[in-house]
């Protein structure tokens, strides 16, 4: 099989058939997770709001799935309390919030997590101080949960898919389907260092994303993709900024909005526009929705436009439905088969959350082609490569701790999980690998593990969806300039090539802040 796309849904079906026992060869025109997979909310949910238009299917199965995430990528994925504030105007009223978290609760009767609780004014502003009061009805909690970087989501799949036999080749854009009598039988390809190849295989899955559509090139199709963007903004947090999650209703739209504490920084999000093109940027007048609708909520986060530290937009690649709401497009995932080119499916949608299901159901569908092909289903019950049981946890973050301190330890292990444990050990074989990239905490070994085991080409890949520096408050920009001349002193890269890709760098951390109007 070839899979085109390593986001968070080509990664989970290369992990998937790799398991599977199939021979697997996994193409990315970029870098792991550097498209929509990068630029979520960060939730691991099960869909509240997908009530509303009665996918009850869909939040079951989320739900399902955040619970294993819960278990197998503990590191990645931890419990998220949320409060739903109801205003007096608001379209959703409290008795429509309550009966649809009873039936959320109704419908994870197997969850790990709490299960919601009713909350008058004076109790839910206990909880959110910062809460505006003018027309507080009261309001609910429950718990979902987050990913703090969805970016090791995807790494780790690949890393499963790897261990498994799946050959990985980035930064390769898949310029044709090769098409034979009417069945695919490989792609062709270019290479970011300009090289042309390709690749046979009996089965090839389009999961490119946003791309998919552009991927199918000439084969006759109907179009698949429908994009709408998602953007979301990030800021320092506020006096009175929750500490919590918070889901309320947007006063200018009735859209669902998240207000949320991630990474020692608050992230709102998000819109939902039609777009036609597979990249987007937030706009100015995104920008001040988001920053209005947070301001409303919490009065305290007065001028939060002005205080942007950076923004992030996704193309949400959903079936193709020129009319109607955006909200109302399904998140449900669909596999296309191609009559035109037998062997040849494409993935249409799907969520974050589901990833694994929606690779289980794609190996489902092609063992109609596959004869021989045994009905496993090897993820199920399968930790990804970084998780460890509480108790092995404990002694990695004693023993990596006592290395390199506590607070070093714990980073590693919400970055990487188990691998912490090699990334000390490439520290403590050399002492230049233990030296920090000032003023962050990152370690020149984090750059070292990066490049020989998890695929990084660029600085920007170390960054940004590696090491994970290029989240926080400054985007990464305080460590990059040390990982650069740091990646010409390992060899990774030369002088011009690192001088080059600090430019670059620099020049997304520009595109990526705030856009003022005009």
């Amino acid at each position: 099989m070839i899979v085109i796309g390593a986001g968070i849904n080509g990664a989970a079906i290369a992990r998937e058939a790799a398991l599977c026992g199939l021979a697997v060869l996994l193409v990315e025109r970029g870098d792991l997770a550097a498209g929509t997979s990068s630029a979520s909310s960060r939730l691991i949910h099960g869909g509240l709001r997908y009530l509303e238009h009665f996918e009850i299917g869909l939040v079951r199965e989320s739900l399902n799935e955040r619970e294993r995430l819960l278990r197998f990528a503990p590191h990645l994925v931890a419990p998220l309390e949320l409060y739903i504030p109801v205003y007096e105007r608001a379209h959703r009223k409290r008795w429509q919030i309550a009966l649809g978290l009873t039936l959320y609760d109704l419908l994870s009767a197997d969850r790990s997590l709490p299960g919601h609780a009713l909350l008058g004014r004076e109790a839910l502003l206990e909880k959110l101080p910062g809460l505006n009061t003018t027309g507080l009805v009261g309001g609910a909690s429950y718990f979902d949960a987050q990913a703090r970087y969805p970016e090791r989501l995807v790494v780790e799949n690949v890393l499963d898919a790897a261990a498994n036999g799946a050959v990985v080749k980035t930064y390769t854009r898949v310029t044709q389907i090769v098409v034979e009598a009417g069945c695919a039988t490989g792609v062709e390809w270019h290479t970011a260092a300009g090289e042309t190849g390709g690749a046979r295989a009996r089965l090839v899955v389009n999961a490119a994303g946003p791309w998919v559509d552009e991927v199918l090139g000439e084969l006759k199709h109907t179009r698949l993709i429908g994009g709408t963007k998602g953007s979301h903004l990030i800021a320092p947090r506020f006096q009175g900024a929750p500490g919590a999650g918070v889901y309320v209703e947007a006063g200018a739209d009735a859209r669902p909005l998240f207000i949320l504490p991630w990474n020692g920084l608050l992230l709102v999000g998000t819109t939902d526009e039609r777009v036609d093109a597979p990249n987007a940027a937030m706009d100015a007048r995104e920008l001040e929705y988001l920053a209005a609708e947070t301001e409303r909520v919490f009065p305290a986060a007065a001028g939060l436009a002005s205080r942007v530290l950076y923004t992030c937009t996704g193309v949400r690649p959903l079936p193709y439905r020129p009319r109607g709401a955006e909200g109302s497009i399904t998140r449900r995932h669909l596999i296309r088969r191609h009559r035109s080119a037998r062997g040849l499916y494409s993935v249409v949608g799907g969520k974050l959350t589901t990833h694994r299901a929606l690779a289980e159901d794609v190996l489902d569908v092609l063992r109609g082609q596959l004869s021989g092909l045994e009905r496993r289903r090897p993820t199920r019950d399968r930790p990804l490569p970084g998780a460890l049981a509480p108790k092995e946890r404990d002694e990695l973050l004693a023993d990596v701790g006592a290395q390199l301190g506590g607070a070093q330890a714990a980073r590693l292990w919400n970055v990487y999980g188990g691998a912490a444990r090699r990334i000390a050990d490439i520290a403590r074989a050399d002492t230049d690998f233990a030296a920090e990239l000032r003023p962050s905490s990152v370690l020149v070994a984090e750059l070292v593990h990066a490049r020989e085991a998890e695929w990084a080409s660029t600085l920007e890949d170390f960054l940004q969806r590696r090491c994970m520096a290029g989240l926080d408050a400054s985007f990464g920009l305080d460590a990059a300039e040390s990982a650069a001349t740091w990646l010409v002193r390992l060899g990774i890269t030369d002088a011009a090539r690192a001088q080059s890709e600090l430019a670059d760098y620099r020049a997304l951390a520009a595109r990526r802040c705030a856009p003022r109007a005009g």
